[in-house]
């Protein structure tokens, strides 16, 4: 039995990799930990309903912050992902168990409990499973809705890339608010950031979705510090609004282990803003690109000025 803790087995095909050092992450990417009464009470609520969040597997800086307001990313299909990112620090391998046909049920129970006006659902991947854990999807949303009705869902999906198009289709027709799938990285770091995965795959689901239901948002984000330049994250804008992209997420990248992809350098605030400020000129509805952004980091607050944005440019707010 693996100990996904200890960093050998949780990363097996990282393990005999030569270390890369993490640098001294500068003042601006300081946080408090975590603690207080509200992340107890969302850590409790997580752990009686069996829940896997990615704010814990992925290590994610704003744990503290988010889980002391009640808002936690549920992370279904299991807590072994099938791909091996550099990038990422959730555990890697082949998944011990088959889907669990109660998590859609669990997950909607711990919405419930925990107040939820806005929800964020994400997995790992599951390329062994045929269908990609579409229908799995689509069966946690079902479950959220009937049990939340007012509460709406934003959704961070694999790339179903070893699947039939009927695989996307299926998680369109449970109709979230918000389809998310991230490109992570410029498209020239692919080979080595993201190796199991393909640029314009990604790209042109997130097209499709807008072909299959063009009322439903669109996101996706990226890291930097990774290695890229200005001029190829210029790039990516343009090509996610090709794609007809609603919001943008950028945040930068921090490296979690030494045996993951080395950090390249840390983006200041003011390029972020700069970024931050090319991207609205692109056209898009939202935009979040900040060092400490991560895909569903006040991810309520900011499908409320989504939505207030399309509604300004429809000229019905």
């Amino acid at each position: 039995m693996r100990d996904l803790k200890i960093p050998e087995q949780r990363h097996p095909e990282k393990a005999r990799k030569p270390d890369n050092a993490q640098p001294k992450k500068p003042s601006w990417i300081r946080v408090k930990a975590p603690g207080g009464k509200g992340y107890a009470e969302t850590a409790r609520i997580m752990r009686d309903n069996k829940l896997t969040t990615v704010c814990e597997e992925a290590g994610c800086p704003n744990v503290g912050e988010c889980w002391s307001q009640g808002h936690a990313t549920m992370m279904i299909m299991g807590e072994v992902c099938t791909r091996a990112c550099t990038f990422c620090n959730i555990a890697t391998g082949k998944p011990p168990e088959d889907l669990d046909v109660f998590e859609p049920g669990r997950v909607a129970d711990a919405v419930a409990k925990l107040g939820l006006n806005h929800v964020v659902i994400t997995s790992v991947d599951r390329d062994d499973i045929e269908d990609g854990g579409a229908e799995h999807f689509a069966q946690t949303i079902r479950a959220v809705r009937h049990r939340s009705p007012d509460t709406t869902i934003e959704i961070l999906t694999p790339d179903f890339i070893r699947c039939g198009p009927e695989a996307l289709e299926k998680v369109v027709e449970a109709r979230p608010d918000v389809f998310n799938h991230n490109l992570e990285t410029v498209p020239g770091l692919y080979p080595e950031v993201r190796p199991g995965a393909r640029y314009f795959h990604s790209l042109r689901l997130l097209q499709r979705v807008k072909e299959l239901d063009p009322s439903m948002f669109t996101k996706s984000g990226i890291m930097v510090g990774l290695g890229e330049d200005r001029q190829s994250v210029i790039q990516v804008m343009e090509d996610m609004r090709a794609a007809d992209i609603d919001f943008l997420t950028i945040g930068q990248y921090l490296q979690p282990t030494p045996k993951h992809h080395a950090l390249d350098r840390f983006v200041t605030p003011e390029e972020f803003a700069s970024f931050e400020k090319a991207a609205y000129g692109k056209g898009f509805l939202m935009v979040s690109a900040t060092p400490l952004t991560r895909s569903s980091y006040h991810a309520g607050d900011d499908f409320a000025r989504l939505r207030e944005a399309r509604n300004r440019k429809l000229g019905l707010g």
